[in-house]
């Protein structure tokens, strides 16, 4: 078994990314600190055709030299767009019937691993603050709290890291070739 050269891969590019069928994801982020963790956010959603990120609060925007550090040019790719106020994103993608998907530890969450998708329905997810997470105004306006199970000693998972399981897990449940 060798590895495969990137040339091997048969990717996008930029071009037909942009053109590309989305999936019918997309990522709020709440008031991430870290440059890196936005960075790697914009690097899954570009491997499973998220459909748009929306960075709110103090989450920083690209081009930055952190951020691309983890992006590798997938700020380039992904669709995104800087709103101040998160609850101004969650109202208007609910009125859009689009379903709000807070990751969070929450009374009733609903543990990822149980969560059904709908067919046809569009789901956004979002992200908190690494210290902490996403707003109480946010969670209780999410149609749904979905928590990652966690069966070690610490309470949470890296925002990046939580990212690439949901958006894996999701991605998988609606079955998208």
């Amino acid at each position: 078994m060798r590895k495969l050269k990137n040339s091997e891969l048969d990717r996008l590019s930029v071009e037909a990314f942009k053109e590309a069928k989305k999936t019918p994801i997309i990522i709020i982020l709440d008031n991430i600190r870290s440059l890196n963790n936005i960075g790697s956010v914009f690097r899954t959603s570009d491997a499973f055709l998220i459909e748009k990120i929306y960075l709110c609060g103090i989450t920083a925007k690209p081009p930055h030299k952190d951020i691309h550090k983890t992006a590798l040019g997938s700020t380039d790719t992904v669709a995104w767009e800087y709103v101040e106020n998160t609850m101004d994103v969650v109202n208007k993608l609910k009125a859009e019937n689009v379903k709000i998907c807070s990751i969070e530890q929450a009374e009733n969450a609903i543990m990822l691993n149980d969560f059904k998708v709908e067919s046809n329905t569009k789901y956004a997810l979002v992200f908190g603050n690494e210290v902490k997470g996403v707003a109480q105004n946010v969670v209780s306006a999410s149609d749904f709290v979905l928590e990652i199970p966690q069966y070690g000693t610490k309470h949470s998972l890296n925002i990046s890291v939580s990212c690439g399981v949901v958006v894996w897990d999701m991605f998988s449940k609606l079955e998208i070739k």
